[in-house]
């Protein structure tokens, strides 16, 4: 009889803890919530959101594959990195062809992953493309010039450089390892547009380089206003289908009807995202024609040295505009970097482009860079060197 009494105590505990849990988690914001249901970010999550098309060229051009191509080999050691770390796509360029290529855990050509923060850049290329339209009359001009919002108090000293540059000062939590973080409502919430707008300016702007996704989700705000284009038409009709892309490629929007998630979640596929790489390489060129302007380029994959870098000790040599400088053994390659190891990267000395699209990335930093950006560096160079 004492078994079922205290059975039926340790039932009535648990039905109360359960309702517990289930009163706080409706107590959460919706984006906790959904953070809750659906974990961590990863790469194939187009069916989780609402998204616009960035539809592909009517006169496509597939890159020209290398007399070479696939000719070089892995060591056993680089394949099981590789796999380590979920590798889906390896792609390397080499004087516009491809020489290496490779997809694995059921990945192709065709399919999309979400490229992450290395989307950044793509938004940065097109501020490039709207100062060179006049449609944004200066990178000096005070962010207020387009969006009210940032025209008071001291948000009102911020300006496009300062976006462009990650050092507007504003108060973003860039963390999506938090529940509550600004970055993980912004992947998760519903209204971008209130979140950003309702930053607060809590350092003096263009000191000091200090990551922050809001900074690129208002220059996608800036883009629009100024454009009067949607981010996902504008990136189409000025790179996309220029570039003669194959594959459409998506944008992760907020909600249904509502604004594309500039800081992070363009969705393509290896091959066309290496395009953008290209962009780097030529100064803007695509075949020849300048898509962004050459002294815009020129900025944008140069590091803002004129400003500090996070502890305020030197001079800021790995960031320019949205854009990633990489210093590795002797060369200076600007790259697009997102946080699971999605990376594109331009490398002038050999006139390549290498391009990791994956689930994981290294936790371990040296200095601004995961370990795994120069054991892929390492893997593509000894490829490129294969005769």
């Amino acid at each position: 009889m004492n078994y079922f009494k205290r059975m039926k105590k340790g039932g009535k505990i648990a039905a109360g803890v359960l309702l517990l849990l289930a009163g706080g988690y409706l107590c959460l914001p919706d984006y906790a919530r959904r953070a809750l249901r659906h974990g961590r970010p990863g790469i194939d999550d187009l069916s989780l959101f609402e998204h616009h098309v960035v539809p592909r060229s009517d006169s496509c051009r597939e890159w020209p594959v290398a007399k070479r191509y696939n000719t070089g080999t892995l060591s056993g050691e680089d394949e099981a990195y590789l796999d380590r770390l979920g590798t889906v796509a390896f792609l390397v360029i080499r004087e516009d062809s491809i020489l290496y290529e490779e997809y694995r855990d059921g990945w192709s050509a065709d399919k999309t992953s979400n490229l992450f923060s290395a989307t950044k850049t793509l938004v940065g290329l097109l501020v490039g493309v709207a100062l060179d339209e006049g449609k944004i009359k200066s990178l000096d001009e005070p962010v207020g010039s387009y969006l009210p919002e940032f025209n008071v108090g001291r948000k009102a000293r911020i300006t496009i450089r300062h976006l462009l540059t990650m050092s507007s000062g504003l108060s973003w939590d860039e963390a999506y390892s938090s529940l509550f973080s600004a970055t993980t409502c912004g992947y998760y919430g519903r209204d971008l547009r209130a979140l950003v707008m309702g930053l607060e300016a809590i350092e003096a702007p263009g000191t000091r380089f200090t990551y922050r996704s809001g900074d690129t989700q208002l220059l996608a705000f800036v883009v629009e206003r100024a454009t009067g284009m949607s981010l996902s038409d504008y990136a189409g009709e000025k790179l996309w289908r220029p570039m003669r892309a194959c594959r459409d490629a998506y944008w992760l929007l907020d909600r249904a009807g509502g604004d594309e998630k500039a800081f992070c979640c363009f969705h393509s596929g290896a091959r066309e995202i290496a395009r953008v790489g290209s962009l780097l390489l030529r100064e803007g060129k695509w075949e020849g024609r300048q898509l962004v302007p050459a002294a815009y380029m020129k900025e944008a994959i140069s590091p803002a040295a004129y400003l500090k870098e996070p502890s305020g000790k030197e001079a800021l040599d790995y960031y320019g505009f949205q854009t990633w400088i990489m210093h590795y053994r002797g060369m200076v390659n600007p790259y697009l970097r997102g946080m699971l190891g999605q990376y594109v990267v331009a490398v002038p000395s050999r006139d390549a482009i290498i391009v990791r699209l994956g689930r994981a990335r290294e936790e371990v930093y040296e200095r601004e860079v995961t370990r795994d950006l120069y054991r892929y560096m390492d893997i593509a160079l000894r490829l490129l060197d294969h005769r």
